[in-house]
């Protein structure tokens, strides 16, 4: 294996491994140790260090040929729609009352009535990160991007898992009941429900984002491909 693959490799691993090793195990004792405050300082730092390796670290392995037959502008293009409903999700993740979101408030968001697109999950900036994960493997097959976007889909579809299991303990009967009006897995017929402002932030992201590749990364991305 290329020694640029291999670093990017392992800081992929670094990016998620750290990030369930301070959100589950590590979390108490140093939330303890450093306060909320500072345990929300240090994970920030830890994540945008491992972050920004992972970035460095994809822009200097290779960009080779797709690792399977058939992609072109109709895998480019099922891509592309992918990555606009994941931007629709973290969009709404963000615009409606969150109690994932370590915020004041969360637990009588999670006994409210979930609206939105937790009417589809209850987890959708997570769901976020996996469909954009998920629009990246069919849209660029290469082997850079596999770990990369491997590593956002179990960051996100195991967190997810991880963050019910915290939740449970941290908020006790309110998460439960979140839960119990709320899916893990998405509703799909619910993402015409998900409201106008989801959808109209969601699509600006989504050509911002979009755009912001070829300046990134080299590489057109979304509508661009096309018309750049």
């Amino acid at each position: 294996m290329d020694g640029n693959l291999l670093a990017l490799v392992a800081a992929s691993v670094a990016f998620v491994g750290t990030h369930f090793a301070m959100s589950h195990p590590l979390r108490a004792g140093l939330v303890r140790m450093l306060g909320e405050k500072g345990f929300q300082g240090v994970y920030s730092l830890v994540s945008i260090g491992t972050f920004a390796w992972m970035y460095l670290a994809f822009k200097d392995a290779p960009a080779t040929t797709p690792l399977w037959p058939g992609f072109g502008d109709v895998s480019w293009a099922i891509g592309t729609l992918v990555a606009l409903v994941a931007m629709v999700l973290f969009a709404g993740s963000l615009l409606g009352r969150n109690p994932a979101l370590p915020m004041p408030g969360a637990e009588a968001a999670a006994r409210a009535e979930p609206a939105g697109v937790f009417r589809i999950t209850r987890h959708p900036m997570m769901w976020g990160f996996a469909l954009w994960a998920v629009s990246h493997i069919v849209a660029a097959p290469t082997a850079r991007t596999l770990v990369v976007a491997t590593a956002i889909l179990v960051l996100a579809l195991v967190g997810s898992h991880l963050q019910d299991r915290k939740k449970q303990v941290l908020m006790g009967a309110a998460w439960k009941e979140w839960e119990s009006r709320t899916r893990y897995w998405p509703r799909w017929s619910a993402l015409a429900s998900a409201g106008f402002l989801p959808w109209a932030v969601g699509l600006v992201l989504w050509l911002a984002l979009s755009w912001a590749h070829l300046p990134a990364g080299g590489i057109p991305a979304g509508l661009w491909r096309w018309i750049g």
